[in-house]
């Protein structure tokens, strides 16, 4: 018989932390630009600021929720058929950034995508449940169970938002896995996306460009090279303890969105290698605790949820601090916690509330 214990006290204290130095670092990145076009240099602090108050409320009541509740299949399918029409009427909508990933409710634009994450988490984690003991039947477990991902990633790649689309992909094969999955069929997977990878990163012309400049950014200084050549000169600019706050240089209008998908770069210039490290040391610290609970619980359902999470954070925090430092080619994913976004930081926060709900159970 489960009992409710203490929340993970470092889980919670970490997630805190880096909801703070987020807001830090998106007041630094953006005010100077916020000014230019806002005329207010506040301008995006306040907005992500309001973000975070609705995501740690979103947290908090997640939390006081009994993670149980949510394995219930009405609410799955629910999730799962709300999430797929968002995803589709997004390209009824007009063209924001010459893709179809938003839709624009007042003052805050919906990024559909990110809802097809933890819809996912909670899909896999609901079917594959009951299903540990036949998890090598291709027909009945495992081609259910991927299915929905398939049908999202299919969406997601069409807005077009390649890098979304394999977080996704990603979070599936972690939740597989730990479901206990047999490893042939990862071969089987990659295998299969060999050809369709290679149309969207080599036959479509912008992604062709990013490879290219991936490889050799110096190539195309001034065109595809552009923005990681600038994330490379924000990274070594900074040395070991950086310029300090709110001195970067690179943000003043040299890298692309630093408030979002380059905000690692303003980090790494502006607290140096110092600081860098103590972020990915912070997510490091998040994964080691989220798969712990993960370790820690008997519950099947609660073992695939805390995993999903943790994967989804770890991942998303993977790539993007890759692209920053060139070692991925450039792709629009966020830093959890602290790239300024609406879509990302209050469905993270939610979901770390369901992992923080999991700690407090024990067996």
């Amino acid at each position: 018989m489960a009992k409710r214990v203490s929340v993970d006290r470092w889980l919670f204290g970490v997630t805190m932390l880096m909801v703070f130095a987020g807001l830090m670092m998106v007041f630094s990145a953006s005010a100077i630009m916020a000014k230019e076009r806002f005329g207010s240099e506040s301008s995006f602090l306040v907005k992500q600021g309001l973000f975070a108050l609705i995501g740690l409320a979103a947290m908090f009541a997640l939390m006081k929720v009994d993670y149980r509740k949510l394995n219930s299949q009405q609410l799955v399918f629910v999730t799962l058929g709300v999430t797929s029409l968002l995803l589709a009427a997004v390209f009824l909508l007009d063209r924001s950034h010459n893709t179809h990933r938003w839709i624009k409710l007042g003052f805050f634009s919906l990024q559909p995508a990110e809802l097809a994450k933890p819809a996912i988490i909670l899909f896999m984690a609901h079917f594959l449940e009951s299903r540990l003991r036949s998890i090598a039947d291709l027909h009945h477990t495992i081609l259910p169970a991927i299915a929905p991902t398939g049908v999202f990633c299919l969406l997601i790649v069409a807005q077009p938002d390649l890098g979304t689309a394999m977080t996704c992909a990603f979070i599936t094969a972690a939740i597989l896995y730990v479901a206990g999955i047999e490893t042939k069929y990862f071969g089987y997977a990659l295998a299969l996306a060999v050809v369709p990878m290679y149309f969207l990163l080599f036959r479509t012309a912008w992604r062709a460009r990013r490879m290219v400049a991936f490889v050799n950014p110096f190539a195309d200084p001034q065109g595809a090279g552009f923005h990681i050549i600038q994330s490379l000169i924000a990274v070594g600019t900074g040395g070991l303890t950086g310029l300090g706050l709110m001195e970067g240089k690179q943000k003043l209008f040299y890298l692309p969105e630093p408030q979002t998908d380059f905000i690692f770069a303003v980090v790494c210039e502006e607290l140096g290698m110092i600081g860098a490290v103590l972020f990915v040391a912070a997510f490091a610290f998040f994964c080691f605790r989220g798969f712990r609970v993960a370790w820690n619980t008997r519950d099947n359902f609660a073992r695939l949820l805390a995993v999903g999470i943790t994967a989804m954070i770890g991942i998303q925090a993977f790539f993007n601090i890759s692209v920053v430092l060139g070692l991925l080619p450039t792709k629009g994913i966020p830093l959890p916690f602290v790239s300024y976004g609406g879509s990302s930081l209050i469905v993270t926060l939610a979901c770390v509330g369901v992992l923080l709900n999991i700690t407090q159970q024990t067996d």
